[in-house]
């Protein structure tokens, strides 16, 4: 069985700022870590590598730094790493990322591709399943429990709101996962010594994933951010103690200040 996790670097968000003036992300200074989701991820192909003997090729798009994730998910037990870095893929959303990946995807062998649900620092949970449209493949998303027979099928336990779905789809297939249902492993010593000395991160340019470059970059974002801003702050409520009879007519009052009714 072989099995592609895609995973990103991504800035910590629990340390990320926002510029007042320019309304852009101020980075400088704030850790970049692999993207939660995706790491959940990884760690479904692990568990099904622990039970099945299946091969684990961790991909990803990004800036030469983002080799350190590539590195941790070696430490972590995955055997192959890809980098995929090339000034042409500057500027992607996630229809312009999702192409380059599946260009990517298409030279590998794989019988299962997951991805995490979404990352941290788009919130968007549209590049796992635009994947799973480039490829023709059938996709499962907000995976919350993975069981495989062992031949062709798997039975996913699929996240809603407010219930769950118990699914079986047949391989290939593109998984995108919830962190929250997978507590990854940690990186052991070994494995860290492994991850520097015995692998090498293989790096890719757009030539070796044979996709038009209008597609590519900026070039292929319909897409652009126009600005990024906090979420303002609420003012202070007002507490009132009055019977049920009086609340009724409270509330009544303050939906018509509001013009509401």
């Amino acid at each position: 069985m072989n099995i592609v996790v895609c995973i990103k670097q991504v800035p910590d968000t629990t340390e990320i700022k926002i510029d007042p003036v320019k309304g852009t992300l101020i980075r400088d200074g704030v850790p970049s870590i692999m993207n939660p989701d995706d790491k959940g991820g990884l760690e479904v192909a692990l568990q099904l590598k622990d039970k099945f003997g299946a091969h684990v090729t961790v991909i990803t798009m990004g800036l030469p730094m983002a080799e350190a994730i590539l590195r941790e998910a070696l430490a972590m037990g995955a055997d192959r790493a890809i980098l995929l870095t090339d000034r042409k893929l500057a500027g992607a959303d996630t229809l312009a990322t999702s192409n380059a990946i599946a260009g990517l995807l298409r030279t590998l062998d794989y019988d299962l591709v997951i991805t995490g649900r979404q990352a941290i620092d788009g919130d968007t949970a549209q590049v796992g399943p635009q994947i799973a449209e480039h490829l023709g493949l059938p996709q499962v998303s907000y995976v919350a429990g993975v069981e495989y027979d062992g031949k062709n099928t798997l039975t996913i336990r699929k996240e809603d709101e407010d219930a769950y779905q118990i699914l079986e789809v047949e391989l290939p297939a593109v998984l995108t996962v919830l962190a929250p249902a997978f507590k990854p492993r940690y990186m052991t010593v070994s494995g860290i010594i492994n991850a520097y000395d015995t692998h090498e991160i293989e790096i890719w340019g757009a030539d070796k994933i044979d996709v038009d470059e209008k597609k590519l970059g900026l070039n292929g974002s319909p897409t652009r951010v126009k600005k990024s801003f906090t979420k303002p702050q609420k003012v202070a409520g007002e507490v009132y103690e009055v019977t049920p009879e009086e609340a009724v007519g409270l509330i009544v009052s303050k939906l018509k200040e509001k013009f509401i009714i």
